[in-house]
């Protein structure tokens, strides 16, 4: 029998850009368990590496940089595993992760629920201007002028991605009468009993009046939405992403905000998300894309928060520790990560 690439006693695990939620939930997942977590709350780099040392696996987020140089850092600790407490794998070395024998794990479903409902908040606040109405009512305006939505019923929207997601948002848009076409490689049997009418791209971008990304990063959806797909969309459109910041090209998304293609832009994404999950509110932004996008009134950012509910932190830290005792144990993981 194969032994396990664990030692029997307490495994640990450095957790890189430690915050203080993530304390809170894995400390109480680890609890009772035979997993250890250090909390480390730099970024892991190659030139942080060193800070996993004694460790046996390393649990890193979405702005983590596990490059060829990091991995192999982290192989060279005697680091057996790679846990990614989110979705996306993108910024994981795969092959590099893999020629080291390092393995790679993943959460790919948390609370989907919490995702779509963190994307159909966007599109309430943004329609009905809910974001300007707030600080307009502070100051004892009380105006009406500027705050014009529309009805969500009726309108036709469209979703780019029906994965768990996408297949709940697909969900929530029926329930408000909305028609929903649906793109994507594979079509899943829940949206389409949900209600939604799988098209191609090109349809669903010129009859969509709402546009929600939910999709994975990818080489097919790396800058999914250019310059030429924001051409294919109805004028004033709604675009709202929450999937990853690299499926949009945001200087196209720049100068359509500036033609009035775009109508209105909801973020939860970015793809310099350097400056997320940080309080940068005493320095000066120093991305001039993302400085000229909070600038237009009709665009409404969140610091991909989309995740952010109990329920999906919960599920976030069980799912990690039960794939890192597949690794540890030798069990096959379904969450694994390979090329």
């Amino acid at each position: 029998m194969t032994a396990p690439p664990f030692l029997e006693a307490k495994v640990q695990i450095a957790l890189f850009s430690a915050k203080p939620y993530d304390r809170e939930f894995f400390a109480a997942a680890a609890e009772g368990s035979p997993h250890e977590v250090r909390f480390v709350e730099a970024t892991l780099s190659a030139d942080t590496a060193p800070l996993a040392e004694g460790a046996d696996a390393v649990c890193i987020f979405v702005n983590d940089r596990c490059d060829a140089a990091a991995a192999n850092a982290l192989a060279d600790l005697g680091v057996k595993a790679i846990a990614l407490r989110c979705a996306g794998f993108n910024n994981v070395d795969l092959d590099a992760a893999q020629d080291r024998g390092l393995a790679v794990v993943r959460v790919p479903a948390y609370s989907p629920h919490a995702v779509a409902e963190h994307t159909l908040g966007l599109i309430l606040c943004l329609n009905r201007r809910i974001h300007r109405a707030y600080n307009r009512v502070r100051e004892h305006n009380f105006a009406l002028s500027g705050l014009l939505g529309f009805d969500l019923y009726g309108k036709t929207c469209g979703v780019v991605g029906t994965g768990a997601i996408g297949t709940c948002v697909v969900q929530i848009l029926r329930g408000f009468g909305c028609r929903v076409l649906a793109v994507d490689p594979k079509q899943n049997p829940d949206a389409l009993a949900a209600g939604a009418e799988y098209v191609d791209l090109p349809r669903l971008l010129a009859e969509s009046d709402v546009i929600t990304l939910n999709c994975p990063l990818n080489d097919a959806t790396l800058r999914l939405i250019d310059a030429d797909a924001l051409a294919a969309m109805k004028p004033g459109v709604m675009l709202v992403n929450v999937s990853r910041g690299a499926v949009v090209d945001h200087a196209a998304v720049l100068a359509g905000l500036k033609s009035g293609k775009i109508g209105s832009l909801a973020l939860d994404v970015y793809e310099e998300e350097e400056v997320f999950f940080r309080d940068v509110s005493d320095e000066t932004l120093a991305d001039d894309q993302l400085a000229r996008l909070l600038t237009f009134p009709n665009v409404l950012v969140t610091g991909h928060q989309a995740f952010f509910t109990r329920e999906a932190l919960t599920a976030i830290a069980e799912t990690t520790l039960a794939n890192l005792s597949d690794v540890e144990a030798g069990r096959d993981c379904p969450n694994r990560v390979s090329k």
